[in-house]
């Protein structure tokens, strides 16, 4: 069975940095891409990052663009999200995803490509 599991996240303060990382198991690692989405109380999950695996090729949503950087460590079958500058509009529950397919393009904000999803991790950032 595929599990992604995710870092607890945190509370920081506006300006602040955090680091998520999400760890899927080597035996049934067949992940072509994996992506952070997020969802704040009262809105719809959202895009924030992703990165093929093979190739270390990475996508963003303009509203992090700058300030996080998706990367993964292919030893550890793990992907992280390093966020930087961090802003109260930040806060959100934090959900690892990685796709099983092949798609030409890096699938980006289509949650529809993503087979998986891990349980989720809440980010806080305090004004």
């Amino acid at each position: 069975q595929v599990q992604l599991v995710e870092s607890r996240g945190g509370l920081v303060q506006a300006g602040g940095s955090l680091r998520l990382s999400c760890a899927a198991s080597a035996r049934t690692f067949s992940f072509y891409d994996m992506a952070w989405f997020r969802q704040a109380p009262g809105k719809e999950r959202e895009f924030v990052a992703a990165i093929r695996w093979s190739t270390g090729n990475t996508y963003y949503a303009d509203s992090v663009k700058g300030r996080f950087t998706i990367s993964r460590d292919s030893a550890k079958y793990t992907v992280y999200l390093q966020m930087n500058s961090l802003k109260p509009e930040d806060t959100a529950v934090y959900y690892c995803a990685a796709t099983r397919g092949y798609y030409t393009a890096i699938p980006g904000p289509d949650q529809s490509s993503y087979d998986y999803w891990g349980q989720g991790t809440q980010v806080t950032v305090s004004s």
